[in-house]
């Protein structure tokens, strides 16, 4: 029998990412999709074909009751989704950052494990080959003792100028919580997630609330809310360092960076592409040397969360390493905040 199916949020990501996904897969049965909006939750439906369609989440668990549930809300309304979900007995993939706070990513995490049900994030860049394979040779001691790292997820001028971005209340931030936490997810699992012992961080507000138009279209500057950048320093237990830095606006060079660089005592390596080099006698010699990066990662990170729904034993972003990725944004966001370091 097909496992059933439910998309909560009728937006772009579910439509492109889970609902195109899902179709690909003889074993689920996508059976029904909930939004606010009727006309536009209706119009998603009938596009997809999926024969049910809801504007109210709990009267779509009692008439359809599926098995899997992707939550594709605002960030805001994560934490109820999931939990309503998982209150029902459903596997979840929710999409990133898992919540609000760190205290619903918590929730969140002790509901699933409660309820014996699958959660997971869509944190799909750390799905990319290049992650698999730095992941294994860090782990096989190829760079050494990994003393820095170094995280980007930087846009010159791409503030999102669709949805709630700009909302604080709604999002919970700005480019820390909506870019950031891809790369510091990929980061910590090529690191292995090591425990985190204290963060400082600075951001600011100098370009969205002057402008209003970029690469990602326009919005309104005096409902600019959120952080136009922020940068940090996080203190790992054993000694190691992750530089931070994030930015919806920021006047650099690039249009856009999203890459990680790792420093080992033994060599160096950069995430996307994966390339892994080392100095030898003053010139610099390549180990591994991708020329391109692995773009196939959105399909990926849905293949192994549907994988394991399954029954298989396949690599997920859990509720565990959810919760770790939101006490961490939290902190930086306090730090920044309160300008002082923060210790978790």
């Amino acid at each position: 029998m097909k496992k059933k199916v439910a998309i909560i949020g009728a937006g772009q990501v579910a439509e492109k990412v889970h609902v195109s996904y899902y179709q690909t897969r003889e074993e689920l049965e996508l059976a029904a999709v909930v939004g606010p909006n009727p006309e536009r939750v209706k119009d998603f439906a009938e596009r997809n074909g999926i024969p049910q369609y809801f504007t109210n989440a709990e009267e779509m668990h009692a008439a359809v009751k599926p098995d899997i549930v992707s939550v594709c809300t605002p960030n805001r309304f994560h934490c109820e989704n999931v939990l309503l979900a998982i209150a029902h007995g459903c596997d979840v993939i929710c999409e990133k950052p898992p919540a609000i706070s760190a205290a619903e990513a918590k929730q969140m995490r002790d509901a699933a494990e409660a309820n014996g049900c699958l959660l997971a994030y869509d944190f799909h860049h750390r799905f990319a080959d290049d992650v698999t394979i730095l992941h294994d040779k860090v782990k096989e001691g190829i760079l050494g003792d990994v003393y820095v790292t170094k995280v980007k997820a930087l846009r010159r001028c791409g503030i999102p100028g669709w949805g709630s971005f700009t909302d604080k209340e709604v999002q919970g931030g700005g480019p820390l919580i909506d870019l950031g936490a891809h790369m510091l997810d990929a980061a910590l699992y090529v690191l292995g997630f090591p425990k985190i012992k204290r963060v400082s961080a600075k951001m600011y507000q100098k370009i969205g609330t002057k402008k209003s138009k970029g690469t990602l279209g326009e919005w309104d500057p005096n409902k600019y809310e959120v952080e136009d950048s922020l940068f940090g320093f996080i203190e790992l237990e054993g000694g190691g360092l992750i530089q931070l830095e994030t930015s919806f606006a920021l006047n650099i060079k690039d249009t856009s960076i999203m890459n990680v660089e790792f420093c080992g005592d033994e060599a160096g390596a950069t995430l996307f592409p994966a390339q892994i080099y080392t100095d030898e006698g003053g010139e610099l010699v390549y180990l591994l040397d991708r020329k391109t990066a692995d773009a196939d990662r959105h399909p990926k990170s849905m293949e192994a969360f549907v994988d394991r729904c399954l029954g298989k034993d396949v690599m997920v972003a859990d509720g565990r390493q959810g919760y770790v990725i939101q006490q961490l944004i939290e902190a930086l966001y306090q730090s920044a905040e309160k300008g002082e370091s923060v210790t978790l």
